[in-house]
């Protein structure tokens, strides 16, 4: 495990496992938020909303780093609170 400034960069099992649940649920929330009826999207672009949320997420579960983990969470919050607001990320 490399050290930075004092701090753990690298994610250890402990911290995967407790950032798991948080980074399911957000995926989650994004997923139910763009099947919203307040976005202007047509089926087609729902299906492709989903599938580049799914990609993110998926490329996201092989982080290793705690500092990209907590960026991803980061931009999924503000992705869902736009889409809460009925806006496109």
């Amino acid at each position: 495990m490399a050290k930075a400034g004092g701090g753990l960069i690298w994610a250890t099992a402990e911290d995967l496992a407790r950032s798991r649940p948080v980074v399911l649920s957000m995926y989650r929330q994004i997923l139910r938020a763009l099947n919203s009826p307040a976005l202007p999207l047509g089926h087609a672009a729902r299906l492709a909303k989903k599938a580049e949320c799914r990609a993110i997420f998926i490329f996201g579960a092989e982080e290793r780093s705690l500092h990209n983990i907590r960026d991803l969470l980061d931009a999924g919050r503000h992705t869902l609170g736009l889409l809460n607001r009925g806006r496109l990320p």
